[in-house]
């Protein structure tokens, strides 16, 4: 039996991404950046909806002063379902008008780290910020092309995140003013396809996503690959760990740029990953 299955619905994702498990609504949200829409999965129903958005949506994260925080084309907004409101963008790159959020997460702390890029995927000016609960930027590390994560290890000492458009991982040390120097963790070889969203399971090992790999890899905090998991889509593109365990992992993908999608382009997809993951953070 395959260790996946794949969540049934009507839409497939343009561009599924920003997977946030949130207990407070006991639902799984992931974005769809080009449709460009929200989506939100009820685990105890298993029912789906989907909002339409005003301009392509990165990620969500939960605020804690209730509804969700999200990094859309023109910056950062509160968001509010039921009925839909969203708030006045904060915006932390306006001498950019090309570029866009990617990816984003909340940590343990209350801030949210979250990368720029090109829409046109031809300038290297995307940024990793760190945005904090008083709702200032602080840009973390520049000249990305496409960037992806963050993912945050359990013990708190460490972040990762990729620049999919180099092939490359990164591990940041993480101190109270921020991050130290950087380093490689895993560089991908073409045949390994692009590091895309990522996630840390509950004992230290990141999870990372490959587009155009059709799978799946579990690092070791030394970086050694553990296993893989392959799955029918090509573009797999986000993880996060939900239910009140932890231990129900789903993983998005794209169709995007694909002539010969398939039914599984696109799809949201339930691992059988055999392990819990890390309790999601809020925005303080």
């Amino acid at each position: 039996m395959a260790p996946w299955r794949k969540i049934e619905r009507d839409v497939a994702d343009t561009l599924g991404e920003g997977t946030l498990w949130c207990p407070r609504d006991g639902a799984l949200y992931w974005t769809d950046i080009l449709a460009p829409a929200l989506n939100r999965l009820d685990l105890a129903s298993g029912a789906i909806h989907r909002w339409a958005m005003p301009e392509p949506l990165g990620w969500v994260a939960a605020n804690r002063a209730g509804g969700l925080v999200g990094g859309f084309r023109s910056g950062v907004a509160r968001i509010t379902l039921d009925p839909l409101h969203i708030a006045e963008r904060s915006d932390p790159e306006p001498h950019l008008p090309g570029n866009r959020m990617n990816d984003g997460k909340a940590d343990a702390h209350g801030a949210i780290w979250c990368g720029t890029m090109d829409m046109a995927e031809t300038q290297d000016s995307g940024t990793l910020y760190r945005l904090a609960p008083d709702g200032t930027f602080q840009a973390i590390d520049t000249g990305y092309g496409v960037p992806n994560g963050p993912a945050f290890s359990p013990c708190g000492q460490w972040l990762y995140h990729a620049d999919s458009a180099r092939r490359v991982i990164y591990r940041f040390p993480l101190t109270a003013d921020g991050v130290g120097q950087r380093d490689v963790f895993v560089r991908f070889e073409e045949a390994d396809g692009y590091p895309d969203g990522m996630t840390c399971d509950a004992q230290g090992f990141l999870w990372q996503a490959h587009w155009d790999g059709g799978r799946i890899s579990r690092f070791a905090p030394d970086g050694r690959l553990d296993r893989t998991i392959s799955l029918p889509a090509r573009r797999i593109t986000n993880i996060a760990f939900a239910g009140k365990r932890l231990d129900r992992m789903f993983v998005t993908s794209a169709r995007v740029g694909l002539d010969d999608a398939n039914e599984f382009d696109g799809a949201l997809f339930e691992v059988d990953a055999g392990v819990a993951g890390c309790a999601p953070g809020t925005y303080a």
